[in-house]
């Protein structure tokens, strides 16, 4: 897929409820680029966390805008708040969680854009990521190159 650029102006860009108090705004979609990346800005209720996951075809990168999240990379866990990027290279096992007492925001890039294609999808079908039928997320997982390894890790001691 070819693209000539694109700008989306904030009041363009497409919302979506992931799930109660879980927005999602994508500031730039995969058909925008040329399925070169897909990134979107969330607000993430307190407390909440991925799965153990990894993604097969995709890098990801997360800013914390606000906030403070833990990570866990490989085997590395850590923490960060406002301005922290973290880098979850396709084929690493990663997780994050929410540390904040409240809501916090973060941005989102995909690259290339096929894991961040799943949250297009899902957007599309309107239908709830955390809640939505566990047959349909995992044909969409599998779909968009992703692999759920386990549940959320504990993050009882993140470095500083």
């Amino acid at each position: 897929m070819e693209t000539n650029g694109a700008v989306v102006l904030p009041e363009q860009a497409s919302v979506w409820n992931m799930d109660p108090e879980r927005i999602a705004t994508f500031r730039l979609m995969s058909e925008q680029t040329g399925d070169s990346v897909s990134i979107f800005e969330e607000s993430i209720p307190k407390a909440v966390e991925t799965t153990l996951h990894l993604h097969h075809v995709s890098d990801e990168a997360m800013c914390v805008l606000s906030g403070e999240f833990a990570f866990k990379i490989g085997d590395t866990v850590t923490r960060g708040g406002v301005g922290t990027w973290a880098f979850m290279p396709k084929g690493v096992a990663h997780a994050w969680k929410n540390i904040t007492q409240g809501t916090a925001r973060a941005l989102f890039l995909f690259t290339p854009a096929e894991a961040g294609k799943l949250f297009e999808e899902l957007r599309r079908r309107q239908l709830p990521f955390l809640t939505a039928d566990p047959a349909v997320l995992s044909s969409l997982f599998r779909q968009h190159g992703w692999e759920i390894l386990g549940p959320p890790p504990v993050y009882e001691n993140p470095d500083k």
